[in-house]
């Protein structure tokens, strides 16, 4: 079955500075992996080929505990669709109008202003649940990205592995940043780094029940080393070729194991270069807007004519234009960066 999805207009007359949930803004056609075409296949199928019987080994810096249902800065369910999640980032009429006020007189940056709501807490979310799992689910049933990583690729179910899907996404989201204007993708890669760290050590104290400050510091200075060379190490193989970062994959993600299947690092690899393909084709001002979520493992995108890109592109100039010449558009809701792009 085939699925086309197209640009929405996420900032309108009368909408507010809360996270709207909204496919890629990129004229693709995604195939789920029950009706690929021929030759195309999704990660998920890929991963179905396996022959190889390796077995989930724990990473370091296990602390062998799951993150807790019940916690209330997560979502209640693997399953919840992301509506639930986006009423959590909305913003009050008062901070509303403070900051179309301050925005307003003082010119303030409205793109720099919008990073926290975006990058870290929308971004932060869609990196965190992508492995995030529950510690009362042994025999319940995982989200379709956590059977991807834990099921599919059979990684182990820990913290530390958590952390490592967390950074691969984290990294994946840092690329598209990276071509944001300087000071904007500064602070917008600042806010999801920050975020990360603010959960990490709430985790540290609340769910792992670490409470000596030291071993608290020592962790994050460990988290924040491993943070350092993945991204180091993932630029390498983005720069370079599959191969680089086939091996950087499978030193980081899959821990160095040595009963590694290469079917799995094969499907790894599409599906991180699918991410980077549709975030890509985004504009600046679509991105920053929230405006992306990770593609599924069970489906394929199918790389974009020169028509059809040309067509999304008048797409979404024509969106940003109705709203920029709108007299009653609120200046929350307005953005200087490019939509042309």
């Amino acid at each position: 079955m085939l699925k086309t999805f197209a640009c929405k207009n996420s900032l309108s007359k009368g909408s507010s500075l809360s996270i709207k949930h909204q496919t890629p803004t990129i004229l693709t056609i995604r195939y789920q992996s029950t009706s690929s075409p021929p030759n195309n296949e999704t990660p998920k199928d890929l991963v179905l080929k396996s022959k190889l019987d390796s077995k989930p080994i724990n990473g370091s810096l296990d602390f062998g505990k799951k993150v807790k249902k019940n916690d209330r800065y997560q979502p209640e369910d693997l399953k919840l669709k992301n509506d639930k999640l986006e009423n959590s980032y909305k913003l009050t009429n008062f901070q509303e109008s403070l900051i179309s006020f301050m925005v307003k007189y003082f010119r303030l940056n409205v793109d720099k202003i919008r990073a926290g709501a975006i990058s870290g807490s929308y971004y932060y979310k869609q990196c965190s649940i992508q492995g995030l799992q529950y510690e009362d689910e042994d025999g319940g049933e995982l989200s379709a990205s956590c059977k991807f990583f834990y099921e599919d690729l059979k990684l182990p179910k820990t913290f530390s592995q958590w952390y490592q899907i967390h950074l691969l996404h984290v990294w994946i989201l840092f690329v598209r940043m990276r071509a944001l204007p300087f000071d904007i993708g500064q602070n917008y890669q600042k806010k999801l780094v920050d975020r990360t760290f603010q959960e990490l050590e709430r985790k540290l104290k609340e769910e792992m029940n670490v409470r000596s400050g030291k071993f608290i510091d020592t962790y994050l200075k460990e988290f924040n080393s491993q943070l350092r060379g993945c991204i180091f190490a993932y630029d390498e193989g983005f720069y370079t070729d599959d191969y680089t970062l086939a091996k950087a994959i499978w030193r980081n993600l899959f821990s160095g194991r040595k009963n590694i299947d290469f079917v799995h690092l094969e499907a790894i690899v599409r599906y991180v270069r699918s991410q980077l393909y549709v975030l890509s084709k985004m504009s600046d001002r679509d991105f920053a807007m929230g405006n992306f979520s990770f593609i599924p493992s069970d489906e394929f995108v199918k790389p974009l004519t020169e028509k059809e890109y040309e067509e999304l592109k008048q797409q979404v100039i024509a969106k940003y234009e109705n709203i920029d010449n709108d007299p009653h558009t609120r200046p929350i809701d307005k953005s200087k960066l490019r939509y042309d792009n």
